[in-house]
């Protein structure tokens, strides 16, 4: 089981994994449950985020969730959402303060990412816990907004890591 979860965390790293959910790279549900028992580690939680965050693929519910529009769009990035009430100074793996998408050759939006903020004050010396291990990592204020960073590209694979602030395939 440890080398499942060791390859998991590999092709999640890398950004290889399908964009279908990922409990399509287990044979059976079974395994998954077996995974999901294990002891914390990334894979699991990167699983987690993607359980918490799919209903955001309709960004109508994303809003009727507290999400809003910042009007912020950046390449590489994509178009913030974000929920005010959830910027708090805590790391809540099932909660991200911010959404992420990218606009469709439709016109519509697609959820892409999500990301993780913290107000300085809230942790003012070193960078927030956030998964376990150190892949991971925060960034310090880079939008000039007073926050610690961290961005996982959890919908859509990033060939530059998972935890890295930039996607190319986003325009």
């Amino acid at each position: 089981m440890k080398v499942l979860m060791h390859a998991l965390l590999g092709l999640a790293l890398v950004g290889t994994f399908s964009e279908a959910p990922l409990q399509a790279h287990f044979a059976n549900a079974h395994a998954l449950s077996t995974v999901a028992a294990a002891q914390s580690n990334p894979t699991q939680e990167l699983a987690r985020v993607r359980n918490a965050t799919a209903r955001y693929h309709n960004l109508e519910q994303a809003e009727a969730d507290g999400y809003q529009n910042l009007g912020f769009c950046e390449p590489g990035e994509g178009c913030h959402w974000i929920n005010f009430s959830l910027v708090d100074g805590n790391f809540d793996l099932d909660h991200p303060e911010i959404l992420l998408y990218a606009p469709t050759e439709n016109g519509g939006m697609r959820l892409v990412a999500v990301e993780y903020v913290v107000p300085l004050s809230a942790s003012p010396v070193t960078s927030p816990e956030g998964f376990t291990g150190d892949a991971d990592t925060w960034r310090e204020d880079t939008e000039g907004a007073g926050l610690w960073e961290l961005t996982v590209w959890i919908w859509m694979p990033n060939p530059n890591g998972i935890f890295e602030q930039h996607n190319p395939r986003v325009p």
